[in-house]
C-alpha cells in the first residue's frame, strides 16, 4: 500500500497522548491506593494537558488524509453514522469522546474540583471517575484504531490480532517513555514507575512486532497471477501495466519502493523505536540523567514514524498481481 504521512502522523500522535494519559491515571491511581507518593493537581493538570495536545495534533493530522480538508468541518458526522459497521466510523466517533475525557481530566485536577459521587466519604472520587471512564475511551480507540487495518482480510499482512495488540503496545510504551521525561523534572518519585514500565512495555512491543515481521515474511498467498485475469496457464507474465501515465490503482495501492530499501526501513524502526530507547531508559535511570529520557522519546517516536511507514508499505494490495509491472 501507499503510505499517507498524515495518517503515519495521526497514529503515532494520539498513541503518544494516549500512552500518557495512562500513564498519568496509573500514578494517580496507585496514589491513591499509597502505593506511590501521591503527586499535586498540577502535575496531572499539565500532563494531561500536554496529553490533549498530542490528541489534538493527531487530529489535525487527519485532516490532511481528506480530499478537501473543509469537509472535515462540514462532513465528518457523516464518517459517524456508519458504527454498526465500521470500525472507522467507531474510530471516529472514539477519537473526539477521548480528547473530551482528557480535557475534562485536565479541568478537574486543574480547578481541584472533587464530589463524594458514591457515598464513600473519601477525597479523589471525581477525578477517579473521569479517569477510569477516559481510561476506557483510551483502549477503545486502541481497539478502533487497529481494528481499521486487522479487519481487512484481504490485505494478510494486516489482517492478524497482533495488528491491534502492537498500535497499543506501542503507543503506550511511547506515551510511557514521555512520562518518564515529565517525571524527571516534575515527580522525581516517579521516575523509576514510569521508567521501568516504558521499559516492560517497549520490550513487549518489540516481541509482539517481531512476531507479526515473522508471520507476514511467512504469508501464503491466497491470489496468484492466475486467479487475478481468470488465466490457469502455468506461466503468465504481465509486460505493459496497460496506460502511459498510471491510475489511481497504480499510485494508492503500491509504495513504490525497491524491496532493499523496505529491509532498511525495517531495522531502522527496529532500532529506534525498541534498541536505542530501552539503552537510553536504563542509563537514565541508572544516572538520573533527564535528558537521556527526551533522547529516549524522541528516538522512540521517530522510530514509530518509520515502524508505521512500514507498516503501511508491507501490505501487498491483491489489485498489485494484476499490476506487475509497477507493483
Amino acid at each position: 500500500m501507499h503510505p499517507a504521512f498524515s495518517v503515519i502522523f495521526l497514529t503515532t500522535l494520539i498513541g503518544v497522548g494516549q500512552g500518557l494519559f495512562l500513564a498519568l491515571f496509573s500514578a494517580q491511581a496507585y496514589g491513591m491506593a499509597k502505593l506511590l507518593p501521591a503527586q499535586p493537581n498540577e502535575f496531572f493538570a499539565f500532563g494531561g494537558f500536554v496529553a490533549l495536545l498530542f490528541l489534538l495534533g493527531g487530529l489535525f493530522a487527519a485532516v490532511f488524509h481528506l480530499g478537501k480538508p473543509s469537509y472535515f468541518i462540514t462532513r465528518a458526522w457523516r464518517g459517524m453514522t456508519q458504527w454498526r459497521t465500521s470500525w472507522l466510523s467507531r474510530e471516529l466517533i472514539a477519537l473526539p469522546i477521548m480528547i473530551g475525557l482528557v480535557f475534562i481530566y485536565m479541568v478537574v485536577y486543574y480547578f481541584g474540583l472533587d464530589a463524594d459521587l458514591y457515598g464513600w466519604g473519601v477525597e479523589g472520587q471525581l477525578p477517579l471517575t473521569v479517569g477510569i471512564v477516559g481510561v476506557v475511551a483510551a483502549v477503545a480507540l486502541f481497539v478502533c484504531t487497529g481494528m481499521i487495518y486487522a479487519a481487512v482480510k484481504f490485505l494478510q499482512e494486516w489482517a492478524c490480532a497482533l495488528t491491534p495488540v502492537n498500535y497499543f503496545l506501542l503507543g503506550t510504551a511511547s506515551g510511557f517513555t514521555f512520562a518518564t521525561w515529565y517525571a524527571a523534572g516534575q515527580a522525581p518519585d516517579l521516575l523509576q514507575f514510569f521508567g521501568n514500565w516504558a521499559i516492560v512495555l517497549t520490550v513487549a512491543g518489540l516481541i509482539t512486532r517481531a512476531a507479526a515481521l515473522f508471520r507476514n515474511s511467512r504469508i501464503k498467498r491466497k491470489s496468484s497471477i492466475q486467479t487475478a485475469i481468470g488465466v490457469r496457464h502455468t506461466k503468465v507474465q504481465q509486460k505493459s501495466m496497460g496506460m502511459m501515465g498510471g491510475s489511481y490503482n497504480t499510485r494508492e495501492y503500491f509504495h513504490g519502493k525497491t524491496a532493499a530499501l523496505l529491509r532498511s526501513v525495517k531495522w531502522v524502526f527496529l532500532v529506534l523505536v525498541f534498541a536505542v530507547p530501552v539503552a537510553l531508559l536504563w542509563a537514565g535511570l541508572a544516572s538520573g540523567d533527564g535528558s537521556l529520557f527526551l533522547l529516549a522519546f524522541i528516538a522512540q517516536y521517530v522510530g514509530l514514524l518509520f515502524e508505521r511507514w512500514f507498516f503501511f508499505a508491507q501490505a501487498n494490495h491483491p489489485q498489485n498481481l494484476y499490476y506487475q509491472v509497477v507493483g
